[in-house]
């Protein structure tokens, strides 16, 4: 009789990874119609188009507050600031940050450890979290990232790999000894997958899916990028400033890199 193969734990390293899935699209036909309304639609003729849409969003709900869509709609208002470059910029020197809240971004998280998502979650304002349920997804190989302080010591790093191994031998053994691939009951093996996780570490690798308004994303990039945070967040949000900077240029225009990889902006808590 042919001996059956036996299923054997597997530890892989990986790196942290940043996708940006989505962000606010503008309906400009809809805005069209309701600068016409209010005898504006030369402005959405000579504006649209000229930022992304998310933050042609911020400039459009800051001009609806004051009317300052033309002088003149607005007897108070003589002259107007032109280009959204400018007209955000006047935004977040004056921190009225809360017309950034109407524009929002989207983000996957991917081989992130839940070291990384324990700290994210702490923020909450301005933000959504849906993470890979380890009730649900059962371990069949265990993703890590060896932070730098690890990987450049030898002993250390031998230690973390051979840990993670251990491991994910723990979970296949774990697996078969339950026979869940055998189990037809959804609800048992549901149960029966949440208490092997109890066995996992908090260095695994997983799956976050994070949606951010535009203040609180700034907020966080600078909080998570200065020297004294976490050292895996501190990579992740040091690639979501990259992305962002080259995405919505107007929105992070106040923001730069300095020597020590900090992301500062110069206006904070807007």
């Amino acid at each position: 009789m042919k001996q059956e193969t036996r299923k054997t734990g597997i530890a892989r390293r990986v790196e942290p990874k940043v996708f940006l899935i989505g962000a606010t699209e503008l309906r400009q036909g809809a805005i069209a119609e309701y600068l016409a309304h209010v005898k504006a639609a030369q402005w959405a003729e000579k504006n649209l188009g000229r930022a992304s849409d998310p933050e042609m969003l911020v400039e459009f709900m800051g001009r609806l507050c004051y009317r300052s869509w033309a002088p003149g709609l607005n007897p108070n208002v003589s002259r107007i600031r032109e280009g959204n470059d400018l007209y955000l910029k006047n935004i977040l020197s004056s921190r009225h940050g809360s017309v950034l809240e109407h524009s929002v971004t989207n983000w996957i998280f991917a081989d992130v450890s839940r070291v990384f998502t324990h700290e994210l979650v702490r923020h909450r304002a301005g933000t959504a979290f849906s993470q890979e349920s380890l009730r649900f997804v059962r371990l069949e190989d265990l993703g890590f990232w060896i932070p730098p302080e690890a990987a450049e010591d030898v002993v250390l790093k031998e230690l973390f790999e051979r840990t993670f191994s251990d491991m994910a031998e723990l979970q296949t053994q774990m697996a078969q000894h339950l026979r869940l691939d055998e189990e037809k009951d959804f609800h048992r093996k549901k149960i029966l997958t949440s208490a092997m996780r109890r066995l996992a570490p908090d260095g695994l690798a997983t799956t976050i899916g994070v949606s951010f308004n535009f203040r609180a994303l700034r907020h966080v990039v600078e909080m998570r990028t200065a020297e004294s945070s976490e050292t895996e967040i501190r990579l992740v949000f040091g690639k979501v400033a990259e992305i962002a900077k080259s995405e919505w240029p107007n929105l992070f225009q106040d923001f730069t890199r300095n020597e020590k990889g900090e992301w500062k902006p110069d206006y904070s808590k807007v």
